[in-house]
């Protein structure tokens, strides 16, 4: 039985949003439209010079001019905006990258925004829910799946819990659950 994503991110793929989160945009600098950026992305080609980013809820488009480092923020100059009060405007907005913009990777090797939205299923396809949400713990991450009741289940991301992941299909097959108590 397939199951839908709701996410409504704007994408094809019922598993990628169609944008992704870069950082936040802080209040302007200097007067010729700088605008410090708090950055949330390890991927920092993403915001190098010439490259395309995107602000807002409305994803209005920008070109970065040149960026520099003050302290811990990321100071961008857009081509568009030469004016502190128009670059002002920013101030709180969130700043995207689109998801096609993303470097390739090796052929084993996925994305884990690619994993939202997946149909996961046991490995004798017993349908667990929907992936919903990673948790990053340290240790390793967890996977939070929305059941069809609306409850959650947190799976370990190991290497023996999650036996399989095909993004062509949507779905992603996990060990068998084994729930405190059972068999005794």
């Amino acid at each position: 039985m397939p199951h839908q994503n709701d996410h409504g991110a704007g994408s094809h793929n019922i598993s990628e949003p169609a944008f992704l989160v870069l950082g936040k945009l802080r209040r302007a600098h200097g007067v010729q439209g700088e605008i410090p950026l708090e950055v949330y992305t390890q991927m920092l080609e993403l915001l190098a010079p010439e490259s395309r980013v995107y602000v807002g809820d409305d994803h209005i488009p920008y070109t970065i001019e040149r960026t520099r480092y003050k302290q811990d923020l990321l100071l961008l100059k857009f081509y568009e905006i030469n004016d502190r009060t128009v670059v002002s405007e920013l101030t709180n907005q969130i700043l995207y990258v689109a998801a096609e913009q993303l470097p390739p990777l090796a052929e084993d090797e996925i994305y884990l925004h690619q994993l939202i939205g997946l149909n996961v299923y046991e490995e004798d396809d017993h349908y667990l829910g929907v992936l919903k949400e990673i948790l990053e713990t340290g240790a390793n991450d967890v996977y939070l799946i929305e059941d069809e009741s609306g409850g959650e289940i947190l799976i370990p991301a190991t290497d023996e819990m999650i036996l399989g992941i095909d993004l062509e299909a949507g779905e992603m097959i996990v060990g068998k659950m084994t729930w405190y108590g059972e068999g005794n």
